[in-house]
């Protein structure tokens, strides 16, 4: 592996900057252009909620297909964050970014071509082996590079990129619903993913590979050049990240020794750390959130709004919400702390997704009071993607990356990540099918009561990580040491 490889253009042959403040301003623009890939994924994700309507239209998709459609992209991912973790450790961070770019190109070009069902297949089996990789890589990429003082700061900026791809998305299929149905869809999948995605080439060619990962393969050199930008102390923290690498290489830490300490032979530390992350996972998709993103027109439609026009406006209303609230996070999550955001969160989820439930019961026929409940339904969907973005949003993937060993990071995330997806393929292939069956009123019931549950496995379950470096994590987490922190205070 050649040197300039590893090295990026930001690195120049100058002196380092010493202050914190310069290097936390580094590390912040590392993150951004890291996050430049989740902006790819939350337009890609969140297009089809308007566009399905027209491809339907277009190509004669029935609502089963349509369900097959968007779940099988979540399944799709979940390949894509197993292939992430392993190729995060044998090509790098950078790397990885790259290709999950390349595959974003290819599966959104091949989406907005297709002609028939099984194209349509085919565009979304890479797009979404593309999402499963940008899920992986950025939040890894940002733990690593980033200061423990300001690591849920940075983290945060994944998930707000995420969200405003998702808007993005809302507003093309609200600017473009006019258009003819055969041009419409198409260009409602294919223009909003070039721009970033050439943005995201030029990004990769400037930011460094993570200190971590340099130190993984011998780098020692280039790793201490890069925590020259981003910490204080560099040698300090060179010594921590080589000592915390030792340590792994006693516990044999090559591909199958991860796997076999993540899943067959866990400490109790790394069982803890792993009932952590994939509880977290499961209950991140099983409130619904994949539901509200890919199927709010239908929700409205129920309700009585019948102009598309109106349908999709209020969707743009949803993403906007989702998209504000999920910078609260990113200026408190270093002071609050992660379990306060969500035990809030998981509160507010339940007690919206109670209110969308009776909205939806009111009869569609009786004018007046549909008007109140296509009001009241659309508030209290917007509610629920503002709460589900102050804390199970961006802190759930900044919690995973931060609280699992070096050794086992990337791979940890990876298998995280491919619960999510499974979870989200779940909620996106059954939603048509599980509100036909118990009424949209009673989907919407049990997306609260499994918000209420994530409720009571955070609070019983999820120890206080702020303000602590990654290598400490693990201590944490260990006998005797997982019992939930008290509440924090603010700092």
């Amino acid at each position: 592996m050649k040197k300039e490889d590893l090295e990026s253009p930001l690195l120049s042959d100058g002196e380092p900057a010493p202050a914190d403040t310069k290097g936390c301003a580094y590390a912040l623009v590392c993150a951004l252009l890291a996050s430049l890939t989740s902006i790819i994924y939350g337009y890609n994700r969140g297009v089809m909620s308007g566009a399905q309507k027209f491809v339907q239209a277009d190509l004669g998709v029935t609502d089963g297909q349509l369900e097959v459609l968007i779940g099988a992209t979540s399944v799709y991912s979940l390949v894509g964050s197993l292939a992430a973790g392993w190729t995060c450790d044998r090509a790098g961070r950078r790397r990885a970014v790259a290709l999950a770019a390349a595959m974003f190109l290819a599966g959104s070009a091949a989406t907005a071509a297709a002609n028939g069902y099984a194209a349509l297949m085919a565009g979304q089996l890479v797009a979404g082996v593309a999402c499963g990789f940008g899920l992986v890589v950025a939040p890894v990429y940002i733990a690593e590079i980033a200061p423990a003082s300001s690591r849920g700061f940075l983290s945060s900026i994944p998930e707000i990129a995420g969200n405003s791809g998702i808007l993005l998305s809302y507003i093309a299929d609200f600017a473009l619903a006019d258009l003819p149905t055969t041009l419409n869809w198409r260009l409602m999948i294919g223009i909003g993913a070039v721009p970033p995605l050439f943005l995201a080439a030029a990004a990769v060619l400037a930011m460094p590979e993570t200190p971590r990962w340099l130190v993984l393969h011998g780098r020692h050199d280039e790793a201490r050049r890069v925590l020259a930008r981003t910490a204080g102390d560099a040698d300090r923290r060179l010594r921590e990240i080589a000592a915390s690498v030792r340590e792994a290489s006693k516990g044999g830490a090559g591909g199958e020794g991860v796997w076999r300490e993540l899943l067959l032979r866990p400490t109790p530390a790394v069982r803890r750390v792993m009932l952590a992350i994939l509880g977290l996972q499961v209950f991140q998709q099983a409130c619904g959130v994949a539901a509200m993103v890919l199927y709010a027109p239908r929700v409205f439609s129920h309700v009585g709004i019948t102009s598309d026009r109106a349908v999709l406006g209020a969707t743009v209303l949803l993403g906007a919400a989702k998209t504000v609230a999920i910078v609260v996070p990113l200026f408190l999550a270093d002071r609050l702390g992660r379990r306060p955001m969500l035990l809030a969160s998981a509160a507010g989820m339940a007690a919206s997704l109670l209110v969308l439930g009776l909205s939806v019961r009111a009869p569609a026929a009786a004018a007046s009071y549909s008007w109140w409940a296509a009001a009241t339904c659309v508030a209290a969907a917007a509610a629920f993607m503002a709460t589900f973005s102050l804390g199970f949003g961006p802190v759930i993937s900044m919690y995973g990356s931060e609280i699992l060993p070096l050794r086992l990071r990337a791979q940890g995330t990876g298998i995280g990540t491919a619960i999510n997806r499974v979870m989200s393929a779940v909620v996106g292939m059954t939603f048509i099918s599980m509100y036909e069956a118990v009424g949209m009123a009673g989907t919407f019931y049990i997306f609260a009561a499994f918000s209420a549950a994530a409720w009571v496995f955070v609070y019983a379950c999820l120890p206080e990580t702020k303000g602590r470096s990654l290598e400490e994590m693990e201590a944490l987490f260990d006998a005797g040491a997982n019992k939930p922190s008290p509440r924090p205070t603010l700092s």
